[in-house]
Parts: structure tokens; C-alpha cells; sequence
């Protein structure tokens, strides 16, 4: 992996050197910490690891190990106001009889009493272990795995793709089946939380009373979603890679302007996006990189995979000018999606880019929706429609990338597209693929008469569509240099705690010719 790239002032670099210190290199301590240096602490409650364990972003060295002590999820957490010493230990066999690595971290009021551990000079391509300790309380244990080495290129790394679990629409059971596939990897490319106000009539209510606006509700609304069991059980066996999209802080949000401006003062939403991106942070398994800056927080970022992927997640959120609200108005040029900086790093990755396939997490969909039957063009304005000019430059530069491939969420529907220079032009070339994840949860079991009845008459306007479904579930992925083979996983339900998995549709992706076939 590389890291993110663009100038850093001095004083953030200040700042995230300090958030390294105190979060992550401790993780080069090697002793548990001594007994009695705990015996004068007052102990503390019972459940401090009710959220459980994650990893993320791996590297061929390196891996985040991450919890949050919480007794009290549900209420601020329920620790006391005081730095607690969390001992880790990470071993290459889950009985832990041969660690390789052990330390001790800070969890921090400040931070939520969260800890991410950043853990270096690790084998490549390994399977690892490891677990978390505190004043006799030991965390679940988690599996996580480190990237190909630097120079591979061969083999197959398997990834899985999810997004929008809204836990007032169901129960997250996509994640038992992703469990059994047993990925290398999960991309989770956005609404990993939902801001909506507790419903009366939901499957399972949200907490509390209101959208969440303090930092405090923020934590309480994470905390609640990691209480679900199978999502839990998915951060325990694979890494993730994760990003945002809106539903984190507010739908449709653009930069630092809300969804209803006219209801939320700047100010106000200003202090509701450092909030929200703080409890991200604090439950996310990611690098001191992403420590917050008050109401910015640096999310995208270049992860390599040997010489066969390089992945680019973006973030089309904090950068992008507010959204259009006319076709005219989506085809101004001076809009933005990526912001000036965030553009020239993803194209300069693209264009030097050593690996075999090209991978980008974006949040929202780039291939065009054309909502309107018959002549004529109705676009979706938050997504990439709503940003031509931008996009249509951005189908330029894949001309010339090696293998492009993009992977979505935001959609709550599995649309599986090609990538065309020109969508005004049906017979213009393809570029690449997009795979645009359908929902863990939102939208709940959705009425599949229904939606064909909607969205069939729309095929037609749009010939790159290669495949429309509204089950709920996630993608799978197998990359080889050859090609990627993808499977559609659905599930039976989401309105049960359990449910049966199947595999809607298997399509793949030929190195060297873009675009996507159904098999």
C-alpha cells in the first residue's frame, strides 16, 4: 500500500505524527504489561468488549487491530474518564502458543476508549490472529491476513463488496453467507451506519430519540450497529477496507453543505460532520492517518495488492461541489465529485499504476442512470450523472488504464454496467466495468414484482446495463490475472435473524478486454 498522497501541512503532519504515537506505536512494546502496574487501577465494568474485534487495511507488512472498550455500548460507552493500558497479542495460530508480536496500546476518553493498533514488519500474504486484553478481560479473537508481497503477481485474492446496512430495515445476514466464502478481504465502500430518527414500525428500532448530532449519539449509533452478530462475526475472520458515503453524517450532504441547508446552520452542521466523523474514526479499523481534523478527515487512500491489484478508494463526499438540480446544471464543467487534489492523485495512481488490475471503491454509481423512458436524459444528481463533465473526463483516463474495474454501493440494487467513453453516444467504447453492490439491509425484502415493473421499461436507455436485481446480499469476487470471476450472493431475507443464501448470477471480467459478461 502506499499512502495517501498530496501535500500535508507541517502542523497536520504534526498532528497525525502525535495521533501515531499515542495510537499506534505502541504497538512496538513487546511485554504484556506487568501485573501490578494494573493492581492500583479501579477495576473496571465487566463487558468492556461488547463491540468486539476488527482489522483493516492490510498491507504485505502490516495490518490496523482494532476495539473499542464499551460496558455500556448503548450510553457513551460506560468507561470512566481515565487512560486505560490495553495489552494486544497477535500469534500466526489462533491457540496464541507462539505470538509474534505483543504490546500494549492507549485507549483514550478523547477517542472513544477506541484502539487501533497499527502493526508492522509482518510476513506477507499470512493468515494471523490475535486478541486484546484488559484488567483480566480478554477480547474475542479475531483473524485478519496481510497483503501479497510487493511482487507477486499470481494467485487469487478473493474480495467481498458491501455497503448500506440500514439496521432499521433488517437484520445484517449477507454477512453469515460472506462468512463461508471466507474472503481475503471486505470492501465496504459506503452507509455503514444510518442517521434516520427511531421509527415505531421498524424491524429493529434505532437508538435513541433523534438523528444523532453529538458526538456522543454518533457513538451510541455505531456502537449499536456493531452489536449485530454476524456483522461483528465478518470483522472478527477478514480485514476491511472501509469508506463513507453520506448516511454516516447526512443524506446527500455535499462537502460541508447538509442535505437542508435552510434547517442546519453552517455552523451547526459543521460541528454535526466533526462529530460524526470522530465516531467513525473511533470505530473503524484505520490508520492514525485518519484521525480527524475537526470537520475533515483524510479517507481516500491507495492499497496494493502485489503486482496483480491496486485499489484506490475514493471519497466523493468532503470534496464535492453541492449537488446539481437540473440537467443543464449536471453538465456544468467547473463541478466537482473528487475536488482538484483528490483528482490529480487518483489519475497519477492510475497512470503508473504497476498492477494487473485496476480497482476503484466509489461510493456512488459512475455508469449512467438513465431514469427517463424514451427520448430524452433524467439523471440521478447526487450521483456521478450529476457530475458529466467530471465523469466524462474520468472515462478519458480509463481509455488508457489497464484493467479498470469500479465497485459501488449507495444504489440498494445490484447494477452491473459497462463503462462507456461516452454515454451520449450507445455506440462509443467500453473502458471498463462497474459492479454496483446491492444493500446488506436497506430497503429491507424488497417486493420483486414491483420493482421489475418500475425499472424494466428503463433497460432499453440504457444498453450498458448488464444486470438489474433488488434482492439484498453482496458481491463476491475471485481476481486472478486472467480475469475476475464475480458472483451476485443474495439471501432469502433480512426480516429474520436467519436466512438462506444463494447465487443470483456469476459474471466475469477478461484481462485485457473491458467491460462485463454474464455467465
Amino acid at each position: 500500500m502506499t499512502g495517501v498522497s498530496g501535500s500535508v501541512s507541517p502542523d497536520r503532519r504534526r498532528f497525525l505524527t502525535a495521533g501515531a504515537a499515542v495510537l499506534g506505536a505502541a504497538a512496538s512494546a513487546q511485554l504484556w504489561l506487568p501485573t501490578a502496574a494494573r493492581a492500583a487501577e479501579t477495576p473496571l465494568p465487566d463487558g468492556v468488549f461488547s463491540l468486539g474485534v476488527a482489522s483493516g487495511d492490510p498491507l504485505p507488512d502490516g495490518i490496523v487491530l482494532w476495539t473499542r472498550l464499551a460496558p455500556d455500548p448503548l450510553n457513551g460507552g460506560g468507561m470512566p474518564d481515565r487512560v486505560v493500558t490495553v495489552e494486544w497479542e497477535l500469534a500466526e495460530e489462533e491457540r496464541f502458543r507462539k505470538p509474534v508480536r505483543r504490546g500494549v496500546a492507549q485507549a483514550r476518553p478523547e477517542l472513544g476508549h477506541s484502539v487501533h493498533v497499527d502493526v508492522r514488519r509482518l510476513r506477507p500474504g499470512r493468515t494471523y490472529w490475535y486478541r486484546f486484553r484488559v484488567d483480566g478481560q480478554i477480547s474475542p479473537i479475531g483473524r485478519t491476513r496481510t497483503a501479497p508481497h510487493p511482487h507477486h503477481s499470481g494467485g487469487r485474492l478473493r474480495m467481498a463488496l458491501a455497503s448500506c446496512q440500514n439496521w432499521q430495515h433488517g437484520y445484517f445476514t449477507p454477512y453469515a453467507d460472506m462468512l463461508a466464502q471466507d474472503p481475503d478481504f471486505v470492501l465496504f465502500v459506503g452507509d455503514y451506519i444510518y442517521e434516520s430518527r427511531p421509527s415505531a414500525t421498524a424491524l429493529r428500532k434505532h437508538e435513541g430519540t433523534d438523528e444523532p448530532y453529538t458526538l456522543v449519539q454518533y457513538r451510541n449509533r455505531y456502537a449499536q450497529y456493531r452489536t449485530d452478530p454476524d456483522l461483528a462475526a465478518m470483522h472478527a475472520n477478514a480485514p476491511f477496507v472501509v469508506t463513507f458515503d453520506d448516511h454516516e453524517i447526512d443524506n446527500d450532504f455535499a462537502g460541508e453543505i447538509p442535505q437542508d441547508p435552510d434547517k442546519q446552520p453552517h455552523d451547526a452542521f459543521v460541528a454535526r460532520l466533526t462529530a460524526g466523523y470522530q465516531a467513525f474514526y473511533e470505530h473503524m479499523p484505520v490508520r492514525a492517518s485518519a484521525i480527524p481534523n475537526g470537520p475533515h478527515i483524510q479517507m481516500y487512500r491507495r492499497l496494493e495488492f502485489g503486482r496483480l491489484a491496486r485499489l484506490s478508494v475514493l471519497d466523493t463526499r468532503q470534496y464535492r461541489s453541492d449537488q446539481a438540480t437540473s440537467q443543464e446544471g449536471a453538465q456544468d464543467p467547473s463541478l466537482t465529485m473528487l475536488g482538484a487534489e483528490q483528482k490529480e492523485w487518483l489519475i497519477d495512481g492510475l497512470r503508473h499504476s504497476p498492477a494487473r488490475w485496476n480497482m476503484i471503491g466509489s461510493q456512488i454509481m459512475m455508469a449512467e442512470t438513465d431514469l427517463k423512458v424514451g427520448e430524452g436524459k433524467l439523471w440521478y444528481y447526487d450521483a456521478w450523472d450529476g457530475y458529466q463533465a467530471e465523469r466524462n473526463a474520468l472515462m478519458q483516463e480509463l481509455k488508457q488504464v489497464r484493467n479498470p474495474v469500479v465497485f459501488t454501493g449507495d444504489r440498494h440494487l445490484t447494477m452491473i454496467s459497462d463503462l462507456k467513453e461516452d454515454y451520449a453516444d450507445p455506440g462509443s467504447a467500453v473502458v471498463g466495468a462497474e459492479f454496483v453492490g446491492t444493500s446488506i439491509s436497506s430497503n429491507g425484502d424488497q417486493d420483486q414484482a414491483a420493482f421489475h415493473r418500475e425499472w424494466d421499461p428503463r433497460v432499453p436507455d440504457n444498453p450498458h446495463w448488464k444486470l438489474l436485481d433488488a434482492h439484498r446480499g453482496y458481491h463476491l469476487f475471485d481476481i486472478r490475472r486472467d480475469g475476475i470471476d464475480a458472483q451476485v450472493r443474495i439471501v432469502d431475507t433480512v426480516r429474520q435473524p436467519t436466512a438462506t443464501p444463494s447465487t443470483l448470477a456469476r459474471l466475469r471480467v477478461e484481462a485485457g478486454r473491458p467491460g462485463v459478461e454474464v455467465e
